[in-house]
């Protein structure tokens, strides 16, 4: 046993062992071990990020898997990485050079713009693992991975490679979301529909063949109508027959359109006549593809406008090209009205701005092993935890469509694909490009450069980076890894990124690896602010959880955060609950130094009945300990780890401390018996022992230095790495215990104490009638827990008034005489039956008033009744306290 200092500061103790654990590879997982694999890869944070409260709650989720495991004695690999971020880093790093040198990554080139990016990521890129080492996070670091790493990035090659190969990946003209502040093209997980308030445009375009006359049509976008080729009306709207096939003009530039009839027209939408552009919208794009459209794009990558030919909007902001091209058409006499109008808008995840709909030469993905996906999450193969994420698994399964997956950037894995170089514009100009132009040598695909590179010219793009990370639970693995821990067990995410991530990991995994890459996945809260907002540095409400750590520990942190995230509810955060995590630190440091400094170190007994001189509150605390492991082990099956974190709460404050430790204060006394103090320090040593194993993966580091201080790693090694105990404290033939009785006793004890305001008083006396046989060998500990003394008696004719309380040892009497002064005692409850009865007073006039009762919020009546309930109780029962004196 080694002395514990008098306070307990965290920031010490949890760098010690972090840098313990480190130096001795208690983190590093044994490929070859006999042990069974257990294995969790971590969703990889942007090399660029820093930690937030989602990720704390993420991979503490993780750490407390991880760790348990090990407790279970598995061989556990918990692999670490980062993403390369592909959007959010190249935008940081442009940012840079344009604010630090007013260039562009094209002043620069692509070679040298990279290098720039590498030397940003090597600056900035540790900070987010740094911070997940002063959580506590025991992954393998030794294994820490990175998606731009050359091995892996030589795996997302062949991955490409193959999938074309395998006529999956194909290059095609298509409507893609685009982002006019990325510049790159966006898949239709990564946009965010957004309510907006927009406006309806209704606007006329003249018959060519009959001037003067009008067909009125509707828009929320007037600024692409220079890129109208047609006017489409629903074949089955009555209103419109006469026109099909008939032109209209367009009024700037002017030319003549084409009225088409086309089922996909909304009938009820405006005027039920459509314009279309077929160059910036998805469904106009498709109806001009029916009726073989013109395509004439009049944006420019950066959404201003581009048409030459219309001079008053040319170089326009789209926005501002919104308002002067319907002015335009007001002066031509050809706006109507305007109305305004409620829509959903797609925005860009990243830049948060209003993508673009665009015709872009990009490259697509058919999604492989989709049916194999779908079975997967349906049959229970793969475990959503909550369960109802399978759902929404299941609808975006439904409705897959093809995935977007080259970028227009230069940070990320370029597409393996070279063009000839003397074919190289028409090439890349055709309408599609897929196997077949392979194999006419008119391009090359492949994990390695052409062997005549000066003849081929590569292509620009790369890849959408979700396209690396689809691999990752296999990707980071080598081959002997992945035969010991591949599939992994668990997956720890976030609901909103089942589509980005985790559905496609599953295909990857069934078309590359052979089979599922989890079992179970488990989604994490989101965590919102006390008034239910999400967290944002804008709002101001997301503080920082390392100066959170600074004040209260990681310890405390990770304890107070997982105590109140719930599955499948958000978490509304409040810093208290962080406070309260170091208040349970440090209560459990006290008892330890408490019982330090009562007696010197015992053996730590694996069975209670090896135990001497065992008293009810022995048997009852080792009890409660067999039954919260096996309570704990049934929260941990169901992935419940906030019920675990309350469990472990509950037991060392309310039942170790709160009543054990009080219950056998006597036994460390200095006149207590030293077989008295040998027993409660054994016990002690016992239960503390394995509650410190099952409090370990939740708070790491103040149980790895408690057990070591106190004496509990005789056999050396760490307490993460120590198997809980396969057999129990204690069996059935310990018999019952009588402790919950004097307990509950007491309790009562305590509270006729505080009802006559004498609950500091020790010189209380306390009676008790029909007493259980067992009761008198318990005494001295019933008063000490009561603060009384306490007399056991065969009959007591008690006065009328003296306060009472019947419990299961015996009906038990507080006498008054010598105690309290009477008459003050009933004056003071006089007074205090007034003031309640003024409050009960007020509630009822209250909920009599029909204006309140019908107009106010429904919690607020809700609130005053329950006020008035409670007041009602108090004053009944102080009637009757009153009553009981005369």
């Amino acid at each position: 046993m080694s002395e514990l200092p008098k306070a307990y500061e965290p920031q010490e103790v949890e760098r010690k062992w972090y840098s313990t654990w480190l130096e001795n590879q208690c983190f590093h997982a044994d490929e070859s071990s006999d042990k069974e694999g257990y294995s969790i890869v971590i969703p990889p944070p942007n090399v660029t990020g820093i930690l937030h409260l989602g990720h704390v709650l993420n991979n503490t989720i993780q750490d407390i898997l991880a760790r348990r495991a090990r407790q279970q004695g598995k061989e556990v690999l918990w692999l670490p990485g980062t993403d390369h971020a592909g959007i959010a880093t190249q935008t940081k790093v442009e940012k840079q050079l344009r604010d630090e040198e007013g260039k562009t990554r094209r002043d620069l080139g692509r070679d040298e713009f990279l290098n720039r990016v590498w030397d940003w990521k090597e600056k900035h890129g540790g900070i987010i693992i740094k911070q997940l080492k002063r959580l506590g996070c025991s992954c393998d670091w030794e294994r820490e991975r990175f998606t731009m790493d050359d091995d892996y990035s030589a795996q997302v090659a062949e991955v490409f490679t193959k999938l074309f190969n395998e006529g999956l990946i194909y290059r095609g003209k298509r409507i893609v979301n685009w982002c006019p502040v990325s510049l790159t093209a966006l898949s239709d997980e990564e946009v965010i529909m957004k309510p907006q308030k927009s406006k309806l445009y209704f606007m006329k375009y003249e018959l060519v063949d009959a001037p003067g006359e009008f067909l009125e049509i509707s828009t929320t976008r007037p600024e692409t109508l220079m890129g109208d080729t047609a006017v489409a009306v629903n074949p089955k709207d009555e209103r419109f027959t006469k026109y099909i096939g008939r032109r209209v003009r367009r009024p700037f530039p002017e030319a003549e359109i084409e009225i088409v009839a086309d089922d996909h027209v909304d009938i009820e939408f405006g005027t039920g006549a459509l314009k279309i552009t077929p160059a910036h919208d998805k469904a106009d794009f498709e109806i001009g593809e029916r009726h073989h459209l013109e395509i004439i794009d009049v944006l420019h990558p950066d959404g201003t406008v581009n048409c030459p030919d219309c001079p008053e909007l040319d170089g326009l902001d789209r926005f501002k090209a919104r308002k002067v091209a319907a002015q335009m058409l007001d002066d031509k006499g050809l706006l109507i009205r305007v109305e305004e109008y409620e829509n959903n808008v797609g925005f860009s995840e990243r830049a948060d701005v209003v993508i673009e709909p665009r015709i872009s030469m990009q490259w697509f993905l058919k999604y492989p092993a989709v049916k194999e996906t779908d079975d997967a999450v349906a049959d229970g193969s793969i475990v959503y935890r909550p369960a109802r994420w399978a759902k929404t698994h299941a609808n975006w399964m439904e409705n897959i469509q093809d995935w977007c997956i080259s970028r227009q950037l230069w940070w990320g894995h370029q597409i393996p694909v070279w063009y000839r170089k003397e074919k190289v514009t028409q090439l890349q100009a055709a309408e599609s490009l897929d196997v077949a132009d392979m194999q006419a040598g008119d391009i090359y695909v492949g994990t390695e450069p052409p062997t005549n590179p000066e003849a081929w010219v590569r292509d620009e793009d790369v890849m959408d980076t979700w396209f690396s990370s689809w691999l990752w639970p296999f990707a980071t693995m080598n081959g002997q890894e992945q035969k010991k821990f591949y599939p992994t067990a668990d997956l720890v995410t976030g609901p909103d990124i089942i589509f980005f991530w985790v559905a496609r990991m599953i295909m990857a995994g069934y078309h590359f690896a052979g089979g599922l890459p989890f079992k179970n996945v488990f989604f994490t809260s989101i965590i919102r602010d006390l008034k239910g907002r999400k967290m944002s540095k804008s709002l101001g409400n997301s503080p920082d959880p390392i100066d959170l750590m600074d004040q209260y520990g990681a310890d405390g942190l990770r304890f107070g955060l997982m105590r109140t995230a719930p599955i499948g509810t958000d978490v509304r955060f409040d810093e208290s609950q962080v406070a309260e995590g170091r208040n349970f630190a440090n209560k459990l440091y006290n008892a330890c130094r408490f019982r330090q400094m009562s007696g010197v170190a015992t053996v730590v007994n694996e069975k209670l009945s090896e135990v001497n001189g065992i008293r009810p509150y022995h048997r009852d605390i080792a009890v409660k300990l067999d039954a919260l492991a096996v309570s704990v082990e049934k929260s941990y099956a169901d992935y419940r780890f906030n019920d675990v974190a309350q469990q472990l709460y509950d037991f060392l404050w309310g039942e170790f401390c709160d009543k054990f430790l009080e219950a056998v204060k006597g036994d460390l006394r200095d006149t207590a018996s030293p077989e008295a103090r040998e027993t409660t320090l054994a016990v002690f040593d016992s239960v503390m022992s394995r509650f410190l194993q099952l409090l370990h993966p939740f708070m790491p580091h103040i149980t790895e230095e408690l057990s070591a201080r106190m004496g509990y790693l005789a056999s050396g090694g760490y307490v993460m790495e120590k198997m809980y105990p396969s057999t129990t404290l204690t069996t059935s033939d310990d018999g019952e215990t009588n402790a919950e009785a004097i307990y509950a006793a007491a309790g009562k004890m305590r509270n006729l104490k505080a009802e006559y305001n004498v609950a500091t008083r020790k010189d209380v006396k306390f009676l008790v009638i029909k007493a259980s046989d067992w009761l008198l060998a318990e005494t001295d500990v019933l008063g000490l827990l009561a603060g009384g003394d306490i007399e056991v008696l065969d009959i007591y004719d008690a006065p009328k008034g003296t306060p009472a309380a019947v419990t299961d040892v015996g009906e038990i009497y507080m006498p008054l005489d010598g105690l309290i002064d009477m008459q003050a005692e009933k004056s003071r409850l006089d007074k205090e039956i007034a003031k309640v009865a003024q409050e009960v007073k007020k509630c009822e006039a209250k909920l009599g008033n029909s204006a309140f009762v019908d107009k106010a919020p429904t919690e607020l009546v809700d609130r005053e009744k329950s006020r008035l309930d409670e007041w009602a109780q108090k004053h009944s029962q102080l009637q009757e306290m009153r009553s009981s004196l005369g």
